[in-house]
């Protein structure tokens, strides 16, 4: 197995700091009347996946989708519970960050290939499939900050594509740009998974877990509902919010 997870669970300790202020919280802290609350981000979560397996995580907002990424990629540690990940891991989370807004598009990119530990070599043999993938041709010598967000986006997939880990996590990134782009962005993804390497999708889009993934994770407030078979459980998830 690649990725194990047994009775994953991580919580978060909330409490009234900011109402009460600094002077108060050291009042009732020294006299152990502060109380903090537990919130259960996520809440017993077990799978396991293989080499080559392509996971789709689907459930509402606030299931815990993006606290259990965190776990995975190794920001966070579980509270509780047993979570083992071996190989690299990269992650394509928050697309637009990591960018300079006065730098210009030619500038970015090579900037953000070197946050993602990528030789200046490397960056110079890359940079022109990246500009045409990301269709800014016509835009290379631009300010960032004259990009509209689409177009942010694009650039920042376009250079994304070009890592080879053993583990990809992608949570919503496969929705950048129009139409056009989105399809030409899944199969470039596609084309990734196929080498072989293990995914993890998170997307509101059941129709994309269905294409892509062949198992998938139902969170439903931090709780597992489900965990198999794609078709089955997404049919179940399907019913579920026709219910409601």
């Amino acid at each position: 197995m690649i990725v194990e997870l047994r009775n994953v669970r991580i919580r978060y300790m909330t409490g009234n700091f900011k109402d009460i202020g600094i002077k108060d919280y050291v009042i009732q802290n020294l006299k152990k009347t502060y109380v903090a609350k537990e919130f259960w981000a996520v809440d017993g979560v077990t799978l396991s996946l293989e080499k080559g397996d392509l996971l789709g995580i689907i459930g509402k907002n606030g299931a815990g989708k993006s606290t259990l990424l965190k776990s995975l990629t190794r920001i966070m540690k579980p509270t509780e519970g047993e979570l083992c990940v071996k190989g690299n891991v990269a992650a394509l989370l928050e697309l637009a960050s990591g960018f300079d807004e006065d730098l210009t598009v030619r500038e970015n990119t090579f900037l953000r290939g070197a946050l993602l530990g990528y030789t200046r070599k490397f960056m110079n043999e890359k940079y022109e499939e990246i500009i045409k993938f990301a269709e800014l041709e016509e835009f290379q010598d631009y300010s960032f900050r004259q990009l509209s967000s689409g177009m942010k986006s694009r650039l920042a997939f376009s250079i994304a594509c070009l890592v080879n880990p053993d583990i990809l996590i992608l949570d919503e990134v496969l929705s950048v740009g129009d139409g056009a782009f989105r399809n030409k962005s899944e199969k470039k993804m596609n084309e990734i998974i196929q080498g072989g390497i293990t995914t993890i999708l998170v997307s509101h889009s059941l129709d994309q877990i269905r294409r892509m993934c062949n198992k998938v994770l139902w969170l439903d407030k931090g709780k597992q509902i489900a965990f198999g078979e794609t078709k089955e459980i997404c049919d179940r998830y399907y019913e579920s919010l026709q219910i409601k």
